[in-house]
């Protein structure tokens, strides 16, 4: 018996010295600069699920395995990854990340772009933005989010010029400049295609212009393209950020084979950033 108990203590005297010497950070631990060969992606059920089943299959080619992970909601996916419950997601464009990392204090960042899904300027009256005549009506989203994106778009498309600090957050109050007097009219979102017959233009959003026929890629008089700051990101931890896994992850969405995939799939409908 004392022989078995003194062997005992040895034993756990061992183990405490292998706990303290060879513990250290597990390889997949949060902040780990060793490569992982496997890890959890966050995305919400539909288009983000259906193009990163596309992605897995290009990134097992280049030893990475990747679990998809769905969520029902715009929140909780964010949430997961700050707490550590997945490793990335792939989402949200960086406005709605922006404020969700300034209300909440999370520590995740994005590190790529993914795809967008392009607002754009519609019309039935006209076929060429620059035909769009003096006085025309031309709806926006009423809420401040899209109302603001559509106002960038206009921009762009030169039909309105902005305060140059307006950004993310422009109205119709920051228009400086209208040359052609445009009357700018605020709509739910989810009218406005049902109001294009009594408008000479409108700012539709992808999901909404989808479900009225319109392919944004094809019938929009202008639309978002990758550069837009509505453009979906992918985010990780920022201790992560510099992880090479994750640069595997992005050069498996940034792939010709997804690209392909999304064109054949969406027609259209959802755009590549890359």
């Amino acid at each position: 018996m004392k022989k078995i108990s003194a062997l005992l203590v040895l034993i756990g005297i061992l183990a405490t010295l292998s706990a303290g010497c060879g513990g250290g950070q597990k390889a997949d631990s949060p902040g780990s600069s060793v490569e992982k060969k496997t890890i959890k992606v966050g995305v919400t059920a539909g288009p983000h699920a259906e193009i990163m089943e596309a992605v897995k299959k290009v990134a097992a080619k280049d030893g990475l395995e990747i679990q998809i992970v769905e969520f029902n909601d715009y929140i909780t996916p964010n949430i997961a990854l700050n707490q550590g419950d997945i490793d990335a997601n792939s989402y949200q464009h960086q406005p709605f990340l922006d404020n969700q990392i300034k209300d909440r204090k999370y520590d995740i960042v994005s590190i790529a772009k993914s795809v967008i899904f392009p607002m754009g300027v519609y019309s039935k009256k006209i076929k060429n933005i620059s035909e769009l005549p003096n006085g025309a009506a031309v709806a926006i989203p009423n809420d401040p989010s899209n109302g603001a994106r559509a106002l960038l778009l206009l921009e762009k498309a030169g039909i309105i010029k902005l305060k140059p600090e307006a950004g993310i957050k422009a109205t119709v109050a920051d228009i400086v400049e209208n040359p052609k007097n445009v009357k700018i009219k605020e709509l739910d979102a989810a009218q406005i295609p049902q109001s294009l017959n009594d408008l000479d233009a409108a700012a539709i959003n992808t999901n909404y212009a989808i479900v009225a026929g319109l392919i944004p890629t094809k019938d929009a008089l202008t639309i978002e393209d990758g550069n837009s700051p509505y453009a979906n990101v992918i985010a990780v931890r920022t201790k992560d950020k510099e992880n090479p896994t994750y640069q595997k992850l992005i050069n498996a969405y940034h792939s010709a084979e997804v690209k392909q995939w999304i064109d054949e799939k969406y027609k259209g409908s959802f755009v590549p950033t890359w």
